[in-house]
């Protein structure tokens, strides 16, 4: 059998950990910068300040780091949505407070729009063979099914709302917006992008997204 190349000099654990999150920090940047088809290892390996082999030795390929950025990105917004205990919270304010961390999540952190939208030009072909991506998006689903099921049983939601397309809606409006936002600013003559304007989305978003939950 033949035996991987070594990597190049370096100190395992700790180091070693610290060279991997450098790499898909760096790699992230360059991502969502230029794209999967404009990335460059070189560029990646110069901005972790690492030597490119080691970008290798951990990742295995471009493709492969890509889909490890990937993995990370939806494992920071879900960890992050855990730490808004929904559950602690009644189903109102929980659906409220959920769209207005989405649409703030997407407004703090464009690479996760801009590299999404690079997946979605190779059509999630890095996504389908993730072991973790369904497993890691479950917990939110369940979570927002309870809410759900908590105000059907206070009578304050109606029945029969399927939690993925909810989601999938709350996440669309904010998403489409934001990604969107030069073009729909430029055809309608408006910057929709001004303080005024986001709060008004906001505002619209949380009232859209009620007014089809609450009875």
């Amino acid at each position: 059998m033949k035996s991987r190349s070594p990597a190049p000099a370096e100190p395992r654990s700790r180091d070693a950990d610290r060279s991997q999150l450098a790499i898909l920090a760096s790699a992230r940047d360059e991502f969502s910068q230029r794209g999967l088809a404009g990335a460059r290892m070189d560029s990646i390996a110069e901005r972790a300040g690492l030597n490119k082999r080691l970008i290798y030795y951990y990742f295995g390929s471009k493709d492969d780091l890509f889909l490890a950025v990937l993995e990370g990105t939806y494992a920071d917004i879900r960890q992050a949505e855990q730490r808004l205990h929904l559950e602690d919270v009644e189903p109102v304010e929980a659906v409220r407070r959920l769209v207005s961390f989405t649409w703030h999540y997407y407004l703090e952190h464009p690479e996760f729009i801009t590299l999404l939208n690079s997946e979605n030009l190779h059509r999630a072909v890095h996504l389908k063979r993730s072991e973790r991506i369904q497993e890691m998006n479950s917990p939110l689903i369940k979570l927002l099914d309870d809410v759900l099921e908590r105000g059907r049983r206070s009578n304050l939601f109606r029945d029969g709302i399927d939690p993925v397309q909810l989601y999938i809606s709350i996440a669309s409006l904010c998403y489409f917006y934001l990604s969107n936002n030069d073009t729909l600013s430029t055809i309608f003559g408006r910057n929709l992008r001004t303080p005024k304007a986001m709060a008004q989305r906001l505002s619209h978003m949380t009232d859209l997204v009620l007014g089809y939950v609450l009875r």
